[in-house]
């Protein structure tokens, strides 16, 4: 196999906005169908994106021979249902983030992986900004990492997007959360032992419009973490180590077609003057994705360990969540 053949469940804005730029730039992928709930909604998608196949329901999709891997992009909670799904069809599967609401969800999965991929879609951790800096990270500059400061947020009021919509598995934690945490188990190489979350109830929306939480990743490291989806837009990683400190000035939405930088600070100015930029070339983090895992699925046996790291990351969100309810330090 040189390329895998791709199909599209469902025609989310997001899909066809972020990811599907990406997919057509992954080496080694045929973007071939697209599905719908609505056929006439599959056609127009089809068309705008000059993809071959439409379909007018999910079924039909993943009964489609020709078809290797499936992207879902579903909203958050038919995420594990549809996966399996796919994966009961014969299709590998990148599911979208979070790839489940709680981590128990994700054990139905597992029986498929010896014989099928099954990836969470965490694009951030394929950008070069990412792995330059924990790279650096790794050479010691930075000294030992003690603690790192996430901040993400954006506002959205809308009733009618699935952000905003409990039901569906909407609210700041879930949607940009999961990024925080990943890159508090990315940067530090390891797993929380434990979390603490605080959280703020839209009281017409019934999803949490501001998170905050402590992750405990022993030995007196740390990582703090704020969230909202009714702030002004703004996103930051602050990497502090003994020796030296990295801030990453645009961390998760990274330009799909234009350089970001990133500051090294060797702690010689507390105003952080003495900041050294750092340029990283235009790069697509939702191609290097896809041609990931399209990689995987031509040339490497299947396992569990895309699964387990999908797992380790709702466990996360799994004891913030609980933290937020019993207003104490639950372990993950």
């Amino acid at each position: 196999m040189t390329t895998t053949r791709w199909g599209i469940l469902s025609t989310s804005k997001f899909g066809e906005e972020k990811f599907l730029p990406g997919l057509r730039r992954a080496a080694g992928v045929d973007v071939r169908a697209v599905a719908s709930r609505d056929l006439s909604s599959a056609s127009s998608y089809a068309q705008r994106n000059s993809i071959p196949i439409a379909y007018g329901s999910y079924e039909e999709l993943l009964q489609d021979p020709s078809i290797d891997v499936i992207y879902n992009p579903l909203p958050n909670h038919l995420h594990v249902a549809w996966t399996v799904k796919a994966l009961e069809a014969g299709k590998h599967v990148l599911c979208e983030k979070p790839m489940a609401l709680r981590a128990a969800d994700l054990e139905a999965l597992r029986p498929f992986t010896a014989h099928l991929h099954v990836a969470e879609a965490m694009m951030v951790r394929h950008h070069p900004q990412w792995t330059e800096v924990r790279e650096r990270i790794g050479s010691g500059e930075l000294g030992e990492l003690t603690h790192a400061h996430v901040a993400f947020a954006y506002s959205n009021t809308d009733p009618t997007n699935i952000r905003n919509i409990e039901a569906v598995g909407g609210g700041a934690l879930y949607d940009i959360g999961c990024y925080a945490v990943v890159a508090a188990r990315y940067f530090f190489g390891c797993e929380p032992l434990r979390a603490i979350g605080v959280q703020d109830i839209d009281p017409r929306f019934g999803t949490d419009r501001r998170f905050s939480a402590l992750l405990d990743l022993g030995e007196a490291r740390t990582v703090q973490l704020s969230v909202s989806t009714q702030s002004v837009a703004h996103q930051r990683v602050h990497l502090y180590g003994t020796k030296g400190r990295i801030e990453l000035t645009v961390p998760f939405n990274q330009p799909q077609t234009e350089d970001v930088v990133y500051l090294t600070h060797a702690g010689t100015s507390l105003d952080g003057l003495d900041a050294q930029q750092h340029r990283v070339p235009a790069a697509d983090q939702y191609a290097l994705l896809a041609s990931w895992f399209s990689h995987r699925v031509q040339n490497e046996q299947p396992d569990s360990s895309s699964l387990d790291d999908a797992v380790a990351q709702a466990k996360a969100i799994d004891a913030i969540l609980r933290s937020a309810g019993s207003g104490r330090f639950e372990a993950v």
